[in-house]
């Protein structure tokens, strides 16, 4: 090769590499790969924070079924992990009525769950980051996962999904709280048509 076709290599490779992949072929019917980009919320607190990221590192990445389950959370318990029903602020061990922590949990078998996770893991049942590891091992969670999974349904599908992992009692304004959070994620999606 002389020195002319190595420099037309080395200015065409340069100008390829600038150029957006659509303005270099002619062919139309050829769409770029888009690039997944993580959803967060720079408006949320870190305890919201840890747990977008988690839903997300189990992949979930559809950002209305993100919403839902942020929306669920908010409503049980405002992600305050070290809350018992009714609002006091208690460690683990001292909730002896109600749900307790990010999701409530209330039945005898989940609460107790919770107790075992946390001694089997050393790790402190009252934090966001101990009841975020016990709250995937639940067979409630795993059965509704694979629907948190799918993309591309509405917020209303993923809270029909949400129940059979909660059970709420009282709806709330878990579906508002969703819809909120929904407009929070960055990045934005931009309008909606």
């Amino acid at each position: 090769m002389n020195l002319k076709t190595i420099f037309a290599v080395v200015a065409t490779t340069a100008l390829l590499s600038t150029t957006p992949a659509l303005a270099r072929t002619k062919d139309p019917t050829i769409k770029p790969i888009p690039v997944e980009t993580d959803i967060t919320c720079p408006e949320c607190s870190i305890q919201e924070q840890m747990a977008l990221k988690a839903f997300q590192d189990k992949g979930i990445t559809d950002r209305l079924a993100l919403a839902a389950l942020m929306g669920n959370i908010q409503q049980e318990s405002k992600f305050i992990a070290n809350i018992c029903e009714g609002g006091a602020r208690v460690p683990y061990e001292r909730c002896h009525r109600g749900g307790y922590g990010l999701i409530q949990w209330t039945t005898v078998g989940r609460y107790d769950g919770l107790g075992r996770f946390a001694k089997l893991n050393s790790c402190n049942p009252s934090t966001t980051e101990c009841q975020l590891g016990y709250l995937f091992t639940e067979y409630q969670w795993k059965r509704v996962e694979p629907f948190m999974l799918r993309k591309g349904n509405t917020i209303e599908w993923y809270m029909q999904h949400a129940y059979k992992w909660l059970g709420w009692g009282i709806h709330g304004a878990r579906t508002d709280y969703a819809y909120d959070y929904a407009r929070l994620f960055a990045p934005h999606p931009g309008p909606q048509t």
